[in-house]
């Protein structure tokens, strides 16, 4: 299930007005999965766990359950949701960012998966990278270790060499997260792979 999204809305009271003072709202994730959030005050607390399910916080502890729609929370609160950070996007770069046995060279068929997270970069104001890379079981668990690290480099390298300014960290987690289970000495082709994370 997704995570959920929260928008929480402080509302100033008019005069003696019992209006309440803040409002939380569930809102459905990109893909159109809702997680849950329970609002807690003084006055008890309500479980939300439908998309658009609303609490109301009076300034006396008390919630009221309320009911929004797409709509109405983009005209109501539409400054809000603009203003909020882009999500982070994992690219697992696996199956098609892959590396020839033994070595730090990218396959052919890597090339649109880095194009998509170099595009993915631009589009965002101030994206921070990580790169890591991973080996199969063939060869020592040290030598994987210097290995995995130098995919990750060429990685960043190519995302430099892309015009990427973004911050990149890489690391290397050589044959101790594989894929697909193997055993020692096995070449598995997907194992050989860089995850870049963009957040």
């Amino acid at each position: 299930m997704g995570a959920a999204i929260i928008l929480a809305i402080a509302a100033a009271a008019v005069l003696m007005q019992p209006a309440p003072t803040d409002r939380v709202i569930l809102l459905p994730g990109p893909d159109g999965e809702v997680g849950a959030v329970t609002v807690k005050s003084t006055g008890g607390e309500r479980l939300l766990d439908q998309a658009y399910a609303g609490a109301a916080v009076d300034r006396r502890g008390g919630i009221e359950t309320v009911r929004e729609d797409a709509a109405t929370v983009r005209e109501r609160y539409g400054a809000a949701l603009g203003a909020q950070p882009d999500r982070p996007v994992s690219f697992v770069l696996n199956f098609m960012l892959n590396f020839a046995t033994g070595s730090d060279e990218m396959t052919p068929a890597s090339r649109p998966v880095l194009d998509q997270v170099i595009a993915e970069v631009s589009r965002r104001s101030a994206a921070e990278i990580v790169v890591i890379g991973h080996t199969d079981r063939v060869g020592t668990e040290a030598a994987n270790d210097v290995l995995a690290l130098k995919r990750a480099e060429a990685v960043r390298s190519a995302l430099l060499a892309a015009g990427v300014s973004a911050r990149i960290d890489v690391a290397g987690r050589g044959e101790r997260e594989p894929l697909i289970a193997s055993a020692d000495e096995v070449d598995e082709p997907r194992n050989r792979r860089v995850e870049i994370n963009v957040r």
